[in-house]
Formats: structure tokens, sequence, C-alpha cells
């Protein structure tokens, strides 16, 4: 008698029997979602040396990130577990989020390359105010900027998901559409 895995079973790798990283890939290609740049202030890496910069700016695109609640005000960025954002979120609390428009490509994909150079070479051109809530760059030109403080970090599988309270919301630019991220390409509305 052949046995039918049950709905519920799972593999050794976590997945559940039949359902591959390429097939679990491929399905959420097919789901659009807007595209963010997480941005934070990381501490001096070495405080006595006064040729250093006093922080480091750190950015990082996203295109897992979501409105929780309304009252209080909270939004979830999903990180992967031990990239530099996670662990920097993980000791420093305050970050920020612009959302990206349809002509802020390139910024998603500079803060998206692997093996990408410096942060500060990364922002070294870029047009950005600081958030008054936390330091952190806000980009020109975004549809959106939220400044956030950290109020509690999920472990779930290979990502932390990281839910922050917003601290201040603003809408500095009405121009353009969102930029969305849809089948592994970069695209916009229309």
């Amino acid at each position: 008698m052949l046995k039918t895995p049950s709905p519920t079973a799972t593999s050794a790798s976590g997945h559940a029997e039949g359902v591959s990283n390429d097939e679990f890939r491929a399905a959420m290609s097919r789901l659009g979602a807007g595209v963010v740049l997480v941005t934070a202030q990381e501490p001096p890496l070495d405080p006595d040396d006064p040729t250093a910069p006093g922080v480091e700016d750190v950015g990082m695109t996203a295109t897992a990130f979501l409105s929780v609640s309304l009252d209080p005000p909270l939004v979830l960025v999903s990180l992967r577990t031990g990239a530099r954002m996670d662990d920097l979120l993980d000791e420093q609390p305050l970050w920020a989020v612009s959302v990206l428009s349809e002509s802020q490509r390139h910024i998603a994909g500079r803060f998206a390359m692997k093996g990408r150079i410096s942060d500060r070479l990364l922002f070294e051109d870029l047009p950005y105010v600081r958030g008054e809530a936390t330091g952190a760059p806000l980009m020109d030109g975004a549809l959106a900027t939220l400044e956030c403080r950290t109020e509690q970090r999920v472990a779930a599988g290979d990502h932390t998901l990281v839910i922050g309270r917003v601290l201040t919301a603003r809408v500095p630019s009405a121009e353009g559409g969102p930029l969305l991220y849809f089948r592994g390409r970069y695209r916009q509305l229309g």
C-alpha cells in the first residue's frame, strides 16, 4: 500500500514534504511588494580612534515590510537572520524607512547588492536628510518616510521579524508611483 504524505509532514530541511526552495521562491515571486530602504546608525566601531567617524550609516533594501497596527502605530520588517541590519537592530533600537518611488530603482539596487562596498560610499552621493527622532538617513524623493523604535523581535525560520513603533511618519513627496518588486525584478505601476 502506497502512503501519501500528510499535508503537515515536514522534511529534515523544515519544508513541507514536496515543497522545494525553488518552488517556494517561484510561488512567492508572484506576490508584488513595495520596496523600502531601511536605515540606521551604527555606533563607532573604534570609539578610541579620534579619526574614526562618530557614527556609520547603514542601509538595506527590503520588500518584506508592512503595517501591523494603527493604535499604536506599528510596522514590521523581515530581516535575514545574521545579516548586518539584523545584527545592528538587535543592539540599536532606532531605525528608519524610506518608501521608495519608481524613480529610485537605483537606490534599491545599490543597497541590495551582495558583496557590496561600504555603506559610507553607498550613501555618499545620495540626497537625504537625517531623521529627527533616529538620526538615520531618510531619502529625498521617497514617497513616505517613517522613523521607528523596535518594540519586539521574533525569530521566524531563517529571518527575524522586527516590529517597530512608528515615532514619525511623513509624506514628503506625492510625485510618481511606488517602486514594486515582482517576479524577481523592480517594476512600476502602469
